[in-house]
């Protein structure tokens, strides 16, 4: 793998669409984890204005504290980069306080947990429309193609994808070429949208190395051990159940015939 070219030519990338699309910088929530890392690393690259937001949700101290490191030691390196911290907890709690009661916890758990990525979309966009800047977003293959691991119009809402084409093992290796801090590179994947802290992989049930190998697996590549077999059948299921995020909207057309009668 040509790390350092494949951080370049994701740089060069950047700054011509920006320019295509006639838009002036970039905004990018970082979250304290390798995805946002390597992301807002990439796009402060460009030397084109670059925001950094910090969007806390009832969010643990480790990761907060990560993300404020990172995005500190993003400041001192590249002049173009500003930040800002919006804590959006109170306007979650009023969200959730204006919602009637659910009985089903499990359900109301995942709506919670949407409703989280959902908000920090808004704030993104935001900022977004006052400056100019295009939504960079920080999904990598894994989740965006293969287990549909984000939320529909949530951290699914952006304007462009810089990682978007690289397994969570390249993001790591290009995280690394970066200087992308320790701290971040040996903490365990989260999206941090649940209360207990959750890694991605107790939600998945696999982890990123073994989806990886599943999305690559092709029938007739030898004899699968009971693990293989279990993951293969996590990633069918999920990439079934998540398809509706990866497609476009459906869109119910009209027969030609009805418009012309």
């Amino acid at each position: 793998m040509q790390v350092s070219s494949i951080i370049e030519h994701i740089t060069d990338w950047l700054k011509s669409y920006s320019s295509q699309a006639n838009c002036t910088g970039f905004v990018v929530g970082v979250s304290g984890g390798i995805d946002s890392a390597v992301t807002s690393i990439l796009v402060s690259r460009t030397n084109l204005p670059t925001l950094c937001l910090e969007m806390p949700i009832h969010q643990a101290s480790s990761q907060v504290d990560r993300a404020d490191n990172h995005i500190n030691h993003l400041r001192k390196t590249f002049p173009n980069v500003s930040s800002h911290r919006i804590d959006l907890t109170s306007a979650f709690d009023h969200f959730v306080s204006a919602m009637p009661p659910v009985d089903k916890e499990s359900s109301l758990q995942l709506s919670l947990a949407n409703t989280r990525a959902r908000l920090r979309m808004t704030t993104l966009y935001y900022f977004s429309a006052l400056n100019g800047y295009l939504v960079a977003g920080t999904g990598n293959r894994v989740e965006d193609f293969g287990v549909g691991f984000f939320t529909k119009y949530g951290d699914g809402g952006v304007d462009i994808s810089p990682i978007a084409d690289l397994n969570k093992s390249e993001v790591y290796a290009l995280g690394k070429e970066l200087g992308v801090s320790e701290e971040i590179m040996l903490a365990s994947p989260t999206d941090g949208l649940f209360s207990d802290n959750r890694s991605d992989e107790d939600q998945l049930g696999a982890s990123y190395e073994e989806l990886e190998w599943a999305m690559s697996f092709k029938e007739g590549q030898g004899k699968l051990s009971p693990r293989q077999t279990e993951v293969l059948d996590i990633y069918g299921r999920l990439h079934r159940a998540n398809r509706h995020k990866m497609q476009p909207i459906p869109v119910c057309t009209i027969p030609e015939e009805m418009r012309n009668n």
